[in-house]
């Protein structure tokens, strides 16, 4: 199979899978074009390509699910190719048609592979005729006890939508129901299915590479075990401890289900391995995948390149390169994981990932996240000739970022780096389950950087000239200065002198560089503040923290009437509680409201025991940030 050379690319996505596709593309020589949507008119994926084109409008389904648009873009721009990245219409075999129908070379693999896999309870069908190792389903309707802890996943989903654990009887009919409705509204299709819940298994996955002359590389393993809300947190290559026999059986399974469906291109075939060491198929992604790059550098591979190659109809050699030490990726999200992983907008006015990692990002400082889109800042990736190094490297590099603006899950994965559990490697898709209270811990130094806030608020400025140094400043032990500031929840009230402090010692104190000997250890603390001073960035080898400053007049029209349930973020309501009516009796902790936002799908709980007073949110309604959606009147105490 031969096809014309492509000389201009278009990336029907954008964020930093856009920008990463886009720099393979310029070191090939191609061109490049993006589309962007009206809130991405400035993001840096547009920035990066040569040519950009509209699509008008803000939610998805107006923009990057446009296939329509995207190819009218595509064949305006004078591009001929397509490569669709990952999400949006990656997985769509009927844009993957269009694109071949207008004349276009389609950087994926044959629609009727993506139609294949597209349902994972037909993909199911076809990979049990090959001889890949399958769980049985469960029929709900006949489930038992005996058949618990259930998995009900949606049959054409992805990404952790319409997922549900259920571990009671008596659950099982609200969860179909809930993952169904997620389903629909996330794909269009409301079947969901049912399988054994495998407690403290492992998410293992293989890439495969595969050209249109026979040709399939299994490029090794990948373990992705952590995960939130099903979703990937931290991934690595190779699997760490599986056994020879075990990973060849894993290649094998891979290579006979791509073959299985004729594939061609890059995709990847993922398992869920038992705590026993058994391998069972879940599903295959036809198309490229969020954590490449922990093979690409394992193999020394550059895969969307080699995407690119066989759609040109290039054959691959008859085996891939051998793999050299281990890749360690970490997905830096704008979201708070103390916070039920509420994702987080605005501007991100710093971000600084200092090391020998691969940084793949689709935002720079200034940029603004908004709610449209997944909250993923960055992947950061090591590569080093052991585990433990990379890990080591990965964590350090992690701890070293600055970055301001938006509360992200960056401690977290500093967290998860260095728990025992992972550089063990005893990982499962449970870690989170067991961890997550001690991984979301306030940092103890949170009062000590505090103190350094305080102290550059009050160091010299070029307008100030009479308090030019530090030693001209007068220590006043009966007249301390008081900064109050918040973080993460929690108030701080710092009383400060210029010069020393219980067990705190100040070298220097700059507007953005404090230096304090704590304990007898010297520690520097970087400062900044966001353009209109609303919150202080503080900087450390400790850790990160983000200070906004108490007013010392709190403005009465902040306070909200008690029991108000307001918006956590900007977003949709997709769901409102059967039955719920003012007047309803409700307990603490009950779920109210679900709010879409981010790709992700937000319970709202009743604070308190009580009675619903008022209810001012409706399905499909749109909420800004704050907007107040219901109040329950809480139980007096008895």
């Amino acid at each position: 199979m031969m096809t014309s050379p492509i000389s201009s690319l278009l990336v029907a996505n954008r964020g930093e899978i856009a920008v990463r596709i886009f720099r393979t593309a310029r070191d090939l020589g191609l061109a490049t074009v993006a589309v962007h949507s009206d809130p991405d008119a400035d993001a840096l994926h547009v920035r990066a390509a040569d040519a950009a084109v509209r699509l008008p409008g803000a939610a998805p389904a107006d923009t990057y699910l446009r296939g329509d648009l995207i190819i009218k873009a595509a064949l305006a721009a004078g591009a001929d190719a397509v490569h669709p990245g990952y999400g949006f219409l990656s997985e769509n075999a009927d844009f993957a048609r269009q694109v071949q129908d207008s004349g276009l070379t389609w950087i994926g693999p044959p629609p009727e592979a993506i139609e294949a896999m597209a349902s994972k309870t037909r993909a199911k069908d076809l990979m049990r005729a090959a001889g890949v190792p399958l769980l049985d389903p469960v029929d709900p309707a006949a489930a038992t006890p005996a058949d618990l802890p259930l998995l009900l996943k949606a049959a054409a989903g992805g990404g952790g939508r319409g997922m549900r654990v259920v571990r009671d009887l008596d659950a099982l009919e609200e969860a179909l129901h809930a993952a169904s409705a997620e389903a629909a509204s996330a794909f269009g299709d409301g079947e969901v299915f049912a399988e054994p819940y495998v407690e403290r298994g492992r998410h293992v996955e293989v890439q495969i590479l595969a050209d249109a002359h026979g040709t399939v590389w299994a490029l090794g393993t990948r373990d992705c075990s952590l995960q939130r809300r099903h979703q990937k947190v931290i991934e690595e290559a190779p699997a760490p401890g599986l056994p020879d026999t075990l990973r060849e059986r894993l290649h094998t399974a891979a290579v006979a289900a791509a073959r299985a469906v004729c594939y061609r291109g890059a995709g990847t075939v993922e398992f869920l391995v038992t705590a026993d060491g058994r391998p069972y198929f879940l599903e295959m992604n036809t198309r490229l995948q969020v954590e490449h790059p922990v093979t690409e550098a394992v193999f020394g591979l550059d895969l969307v390149a080699l995407q690119l190659r066989v759609a040109e109809g290039a054959a691959l050699p008859p085996s891939p390169p051998q793999p050299t030490g281990h890749a360690v990726e970490a997905r830096l999200y704008a979201e708070d994981p103390a916070q039920d992983w509420r994702p987080q907008t605005g501007v991100l006015h710093t971000l600084d990932i200092p090391g020998r990692v691969r940084v793949d990002t689709g935002f720079t400082g200034g940029d603004t996240v908004g709610v449209h889109y997944d909250p993923m800042l960055a992947k950061v990736v090591a590569h080093a000739p052991t585990r433990a190094e990379a890990v080591r490297a990965l964590a350090h590099a992690l701890a070293g970022a600055r970055i301001h603006g938006l509360t992200t899950n960056r401690e977290l994965l500093v967290g998860s780096l260095r728990h025992p559990d992972f550089t063990a490697g005893q990982l499962d898709t449970g870690f989170y389950d067991r961890h997550l209270t001690t991984l979301t811990k306030a940092a103890p130094d949170a009062g000590t950087a505090a103190l350094a806030a305080a102290l550059a608020e009050a160091a010299p400025t070029p307008d100030a000239p009479l308090a030019a140094r530090l030693g001209g400043w007068r220590n006043l032990r009966s007249q301390p200065q008081t900064r109050r500031y918040t973080t993460a929840g929690t108030e701080y009230e710092v009383q400060y002198h210029p010069v020393d402090h219980p067990g705190v010692r100040v070298l220097a104190a700059e507007r953005h560089l404090v230096t304090l000997e704590v304990d007898g250890i010297r520690r520097m603390f970087h400062v900044k503040r966001n353009s209109n001073n609303t919150e202080i960035y503080v900087d450390s080898p400790l850790g990160s923290h983000t200070f906004t400053p108490v007013p010392r007049f709190p403005d009465p029209q902040d306070r909200t009437e008690p029991g108000s349930l307001l918006a956590p973020m900007p977003g949709t309501v997709v769901r409102v509680a059967e039955g719920l009516t003012p007047g309803t009796a409700v307990t603490a902790g009950q779920p109210l409201l679900w709010l879409e936002a981010m790709k992700m799908e937000h319970r709202i709980l009743a604070p308190a025991s009580g009675t619903l007073t008022a209810l001012h949110a409706v399905t499909g309604q749109q909420v800004e940030f704050g907007a107040l959606l219901a109040v329950v009147q809480e139980e007096p105490l008895s």
